[in-house]
């Protein structure tokens, strides 16, 4: 598939960074998105402002959006599709590369967690993402998103990049050189995860802190609110509604009763707000002298710093590694922006930014490769646009943002819609998958480097993502790598499903160049799906379920009989002799459930969600929906705590 070519702006700031391979973005390939689910409860469209919507492109629904994808692909596409200069905020919290595997708990439900010194990975732990780079390649990888970023960034957005103090000075090169000097703002300090007190000697001294790195994208941008509440100082009094001013309302009507102002004087609010303050008791009639007063609570502010200490840095409520604190991003997205705007975050992870968009009337774009990652956040978002429903039913909407600074909280939409670009879906999570095939070739993981995912023998090795065959595109992509390590003399070893027919004739010249002139880095290529050695591994058995699905009373009647997830069955074996935990109930595998009741083939349309709070809830298993008219498919989404995930569909009359 082609995609739309996209220029970039060349990056002309000064001084610049120099490492091997440094390429300039001068265009990228923009792809198609596909959507494939979509979250509607009222299956209407929810704003309560219908301007704010008139930049956005037609062909997208007015909602949220989440991206299944790599965010280069991702920030291309959205640029070919409407929404250069159009994002307000940006705000990420990228890999660190600090050489540590991130995992996230899959434990099957109603087992505790369990993990053996030594073994490595338990079966209740599934990697996230890769947190190792070859250095140059990890500065490459920046250099080209920060360039996307400024691209789709409005003139008078901001952009706050989170990083701690290992890479934190190439990040600031790298930024002032695309953003340009003038433009940086601040190196703000936000808490790290504390570490344990210890007796024993240490070689280094933790940690405290990461920074966030503030840059405007031109003169045009300013910080929206740079005030932080002190903690209340006084205590709230009843103040006189009269206002010296000769503007203003003559007179209010409350509780049956007229209230008019001193002679020369006005009252101080309108009647529509007078109404509600009165029905808060936050407005009264003194009982002595019979005057309209309205109770008062001072509260002290100071200005925002360059030390945002006083909030939590990380948290852990979603069972992501690298949870970024819901306060955080409160302060994030009260600075950067004003209800309505659009905030981005291309590395979304558990999805605190959108969750805080969500809460806070601002319109969001997320994005994350990692499928662990656009699970967890469809989840958290489903239950805080419920919660909105509810709130906003009761008139309750604004007890939404603790202790918020925002002058809006009313939810800017209820509802989102979730896309892939390219299709990086596996029957399994990719790093799962890259992890059982190097177990199964016997490939050693390499920590230090992003590009090679280990070694075979002594040579290095490629896995190319499995959604595609190898291509020539790829090969060019490893002859980059190779040009940017010249000291690199090892041969290659390229794992991929299976590979186009134009590869064997470029692989033959590449090899026989090196051959004659005893050229290193040789290629050869593993072919999974055909290796007669190593073909069993795609040998992957689907989950199954038998799914009961009926109409009765006007009511769709849904019932889960059975689900076994052989890959979780899988894992659990590998621990037999050190953990073997029972798994007696098909519950236990299922890590939600979803269910449109009119599905098209192409998007899931969730009308329904089961998915428990805790770990130790189970899925329900028997849901009872209202009928659509007619003919209809049902489908229902069954996710294991691994992350596959099986459709069934059921026709019904």
């Amino acid at each position: 598939m082609e995609g739309k070519k996209i220029e970039i702006t060349a990056a002309k700031g000064r001084p610049m960074l120099t490492w091997v391979g440094k390429r300039p973005l001068r265009y990228v390939n923009a792809f198609p998105a596909q959507q494939i689910e979509s979250y509607n409860p009222n299956r209407v469209l929810q704003s309560h402002k219908e301007e704010i919507w008139n930049d956005w492109p037609v062909k997208y629904s007015r909602g949220g959006l989440l991206f299944h994808g790599d965010n280069k692909e991702v920030l291309a596409h959205l640029l070919a599709n409407g929404f250069r200069n159009k994002i307000k905020l940006i705000y990420i919290d990228p890999p660190f590369n600090t050489g540590v595997n991130y995992i996230r708990k899959v434990t099957p439900r109603g087992i505790k967690s369990e993990k053996i010194e030594g073994e490595g990975y338990s079966y209740t732990e599934q990697i996230q993402y890769a947190n190792s780079w070859y250095i140059d390649a990890y500065l490459q990888f920046l250099y080209e998103r920060l360039q996307l970023a400024k691209e789709i960034l409005a003139d008078d957005g901001i952009i706050i990049i989170r990083m701690d103090v290992h890479f934190g000075f190439y990040l600031r090169m790298i930024a002032d050189e695309i953003f340009g000097q003038a433009n940086y703002q601040n190196e703000i300090i936000v808490n790290r995860i504390k570490k344990n007190v210890t007796e024993k000697g240490r070689r280094t001294i933790p940690n405290a802190v990461d920074y966030l790195y503030v840059y405007f994208k031109s003169s045009q941008a300013e910080f929206k609110n740079v005030l932080r509440q002190l903690p209340k100082s006084k205590p709230g009094y009843w103040h006189n509604m009269d206002s010296p001013e000769i503007s203003g309302p003559r007179k209010l009507t409350l509780g049956g009763k007229t209230y008019y102002p001193s002679p020369g004087a006005h009252l101080k609010l309108p009647q529509p707000q007078a109404e509600k303050m009165w029905e808060k008791g936050l407005l009264r009639e003194n009982p002595k002298s019979g005057v309209l007063e309205y109770w008062v609570i001072e509260k002290d502010y100071e200005n925002l710093d360059s030390d945002w200490t006083d909030v939590p840095g990380y948290t852990f409520t979603t069972g992501y590694p690298t949870e970024n604190a819901e306060k955080l991003l409160e302060r994030v997205i009260e600075v950067g922006s004003r209800p309505g705007d659009i905030v981005l975050d291309f590395f979304l992870g558990s999805g605190t930014t959108a969750a805080m968009a969500q809460k806070m009337g601002r319109r969001w774009i997320g994005c994350d490769i990692n499928k662990g990652s656009i699970q967890t956040t469809c989840h958290r978002l489903q239950n805080i646009i419920d919660e909105q429903i509810k709130k906003h039913q009761k008139g309750k909407q604004k007890e939404l943002i603790p202790n918020g600074m925002s002058d809006d909280s009313q939810p800017a939409q209820l509802s989102f819609s979730t896309y892939k670009v390219n299709d990086y879906d596996l029957q399994i999570q990719h790093n799962e998958a890259v992890n059982l095939a190097c177990e199964y070739i016997g490939i050693t993981r390499i920590k230090i480097d992003s590009f090679f995912e280990g070694t075979l023998g002594k040579k290095l090795t490629k896995i190319v993502p499995f959604n595609h065959p190898l291509t020539l595109l790829d090969l060019e992509e490893i002859k980059k790598e190779l040009e940017a390590r010249p000291e690199e003399t090892r041969d290659i070893t390229v794992v991929a499903l299976g590979k186009e027919t134009t590869i064997s004739a470029w692989l033959e010249e590449w090899n026989r160049l090196r051959k004659q002139g005893n050229v290193p880095n040789k290629i050869d290529v593993i072919e999974l799906r055909t290796d007669p050695k190593y073909g069993k591994f795609f040998e992957h058995k689907p989950c199954y379920a038998k799914v009961n699905v009926q109409r009765e009373a006007g009511m769709i009647k849904i019932d889960i009989e059975d689900f076994i997830s052989p890959t979780v069955i899988e894992r659990l074996k590998q621990q037999e002799g050190i953990l073997s935990p029972i798994v007696n109930n098909w519950r236990m595998m299922v890590d939600s459930v979803m269910i449109d009741t009119a599905y098209d083939g192409k998007v899931l349309n969730i009308v329904y969600s089961d998915v428990p709070e805790k770990k130790d809830d189970l899925v329900s298993g028997h849901y009872e929906i209202n009928a659509p008219k007619g003919m209809a498919t049902i489908a229902v989404k069954i996710t294991d705590v691994l992350g596959e995930e099986l459709i069934i569909t059921k026709q019904i009359k």
